[in-house]
């Protein structure tokens, strides 16, 4: 947990945002102020399994943001949260730990309650009820994505050993039965091997959970060749996507939709959720086309500062004016024309 933590904050750190401005030529001074939330609720789950890494990716970065206060919030078995989830919320500098768990949990930081404080943003993933616990209060609060089961893509050449692939499809598999985990390859004998591979290490699981998700969401997929395999995982979005071929690099360049990329045959996926550094907490569902994992931005606010002269009042409002008229806004227009006639009259 500790070394998880250090990599993680080192990964983080390189993502700190700095207020700026700048003065342009006419004297008009523009800038952006960066201003981390007040207070966050981070979910944490205690159902099917316990995530202490989770944990981690939610609160240290929103430490590194300089978040006011770091509230969690995790379902007690017996009257006791999971001690790694404790000592996971200390590395990560927790300030408060609420034992609640489900969609009441995302409500009580929604709304708060009598002991419970509202918070600004609830991130970290959940159960079903959670997800749409947190769609239904978002708007009340912000919240860092709608988290659905759990996906691995596998781009390879067939030059890989066919154990090594399933054991990373099983990787992702056994996270739920929903959970996704695809192998894309034009080579139809390897994709044989693994599928082969997969149904045997399968039944070396003590969870049933992974038999079920590959029968339900599992496939390997014989393309034309690499470029089409390229095609469906850009499109497919995928929250894994793992490139084991001979040159990933030489790939890289053309994927344009995943949540994270794993390059290369000595990089599972499973070094990614808990000891790489980037955050696991990442776009499902193809939302990778339109979001990003989470990160120290999602705990910070951007706010827009602007500063006009005398004289560029001058330059500029009567142009402002005219464009609160062609839009029928006739009390933005006046709000600089006064100006302008108190300047005339001033100068009188």
């Amino acid at each position: 947990l500790k070394l998880s933590a250090a990599r993680i904050g080192a990964f983080h750190e390189r993502q700190r945002a700095e207020s700026w401005s700048y003065v342009d030529d006419e004297g008009i001074e523009l800038g952006q102020l960066i201003r981390p939330l007040s207070r966050v609720g981070i979910y944490a789950p205690g159902g099917r399994a316990t995530y202490p890494s989770t944990v981690l990716m939610a609160a240290v970065p929103a430490r590194i943001a300089g978040v006011g206060e770091i509230i969690l919030a995790s379902p007690a078995r017996e009257g006791e949260i999971n001690p790694l989830i404790l000592v996971a919320a200390r590395l990560a500098g927790v300030d408060r730990i609420f034992r609640i768990g489900g969609a009441q949990a995302i409500a009580a930081l929604a709304c708060g309650t009598q002991s419970i404080p509202r918070v600004d943003k609830i991130v970290g993933p959940g159960n079903i009820y959670v997800a749409t616990a947190k769609r239904m209060v978002y708007g009340r609060v912000g919240i860092d994505m709608i988290a659905g089961p759990s996906e691995i893509v596998i781009i390879t050449d067939g030059t890989p050993q066919p154990d090594v692939i399933a054991a990373d499809l099983l990787s992702q598999a056994e996270h739920d039965p929903m959970a996704g985990a695809i192998l894309l390859t034009p080579d139809g004998d390897f994709a044989e091997k693994v599928a082969a591979e997969a149904r045997r290490q399968v039944l070396e699981l003590e969870s049933p959970v992974a038999e079920q998700s590959l029968k339900n969401y599992g496939a390997a997929i014989v393309t034309t060749d690499i470029d089409e395999a390229i095609d469906i995982a850009n499109r497919l979005a995928p929250e894994h996507l793992e490139l084991v071929v001979n040159n990933p690099k030489a790939l890289l360049g053309r994927i344009t939709n995943a949540g994270a990329v794993f390059l290369g045959p000595h990089t599972p996926e499973t070094l990614g959720d808990y000891i790489a550094g980037p955050n696991h907490i990442l776009p499902t569902g193809g939302t990778a086309r339109f979001s990003s994992p989470l990160g120290v931005y999602d705990f910070i606010k951007r706010m827009s500062v602007l500063s006009f002269s005398e004289e560029a009042l001058k330059t500029y409002g009567p142009k402002a004016a005219r464009f609160a008229e062609i839009e029928g806004l006739e009390a933005h227009g006046r709000s600089i024309t006064r100006r302008l006639r108190t300047a005339k009259i001033k100068k009188a």
